[in-house]
């Protein structure tokens, strides 16, 4: 029987990038939908859940993308409404590549360490992968602080992450270089997952800085989010920090992604969002 992933995106077109993933992963066809909303889904859901009998149904899977956080987490949660009984199939939510991308680089940081009590830094960190890192990193016992040029943003979303997730994270309103050099003063951890080709801080804010341990930047565009890194480091050390690339951990990212993808078709049961993704990522780093 075929393995069928329904791609539920929530821009117009479905990411080109996610069904090329998708089909890596095991996937027999890909069905993208663009456009979708929790009052559109409804129907696609049901054809999903009442095709196939109660042993097959694991050969039917959905992934929820797009470009925007919020969408995503709504989508997802219409899509488990339309669920009942035995009546269902398993989800994965991966909103711009946030929980994969996130899942790999904090599991990089974290592998072979105990982050308990460690303070962390996500630089401007109010978008997808930054608020998913700040999650993961909270988990594992961190304390938490991610920045914004806006306030009133960054004490939203870290509302939303306690209310969706459990965790205390901190927000901090840095809207320019010499305030987020201030921010990181106390930093173990500093991860920058900021806006394409936008450098938040330079190499001399950090280099001669005691207290950083590990330095992480998910920015592949120049220039990168952290001054004095580079987009292939790999675990390598400067300054005697352990530095974290885009390039580098990338290619766990999308070994991840494809693992994902493989586990919907185990059974009809499974919700992919950040702690099952972030579980997953540990066993495999």
């Amino acid at each position: 029987m075929k393995k069928l992933l329904f791609q539920f995106d929530t821009d117009t077109h479905p990411s080109v990038f996610d069904t090329v993933v998708a089909y890596d992963g095991g996937a027999d066809h890909v069905i993208g939908h663009g456009g979708l909303t929790p009052d559109n889904v409804k129907m696609l859901v049901e054809g999903a859940i009442f095709t196939r009998a109660p042993k097959d149904k694991k050969n039917t899977a959905i992934f929820i993308g797009g470009s925007n956080l919020s969408a995503g987490q709504a989508l997802l949660k219409s899509v488990q409404n339309h669920f009942f009984g035995g009546f269902s199939v398993s989800v994965m939510l991966d909103s711009n590549g946030c929980n994969t991308t996130a899942a790999a680089v904090v599991a990089k940081l974290a592998k072979g360490r105990n982050l308990t009590g460690k303070k962390a830094v996500v630089l401007a960190g109010t978008g997808p992968v930054g608020q998913r890192a700040a999650v993961m990193l909270a988990k594992e016992g961190a304390d938490v602080t991610i920045t914004s040029r806006n306030i009133k943003s960054a004490e939203e979303i870290c509302k939303t992450m306690t209310d969706r997730f459990g965790v205390s994270i901190k927000p901090l309103e840095a809207p320019d270089r010499h305030s987020r050099k201030i921010a990181i003063e106390d930093a173990n951890i500093m991860l920058a997952t900021g806006s394409a080709g936008v450098e938040l801080l330079s190499e001399e804010d950090w280099q001669d800085n005691p207290n950083i341990e590990l330095i992480a930047d998910a920015n592949t565009t120049p220039p990168l989010g952290i001054g004095g890194t580079g987009m292939m480091d790999k675990g390598i050390e400067r300054h005697g920090k352990i530095i974290w690339g885009s390039i580098g951990f990338g290619p766990f990212k999308l070994s991840l992604h494809r693992a994902c993808i493989a586990k919907l078709f185990e059974d009809n049961k499974q919700i992919f969002d950040a702690d099952n993704i972030y579980a997953l990522a540990k066993d495999m780093a």
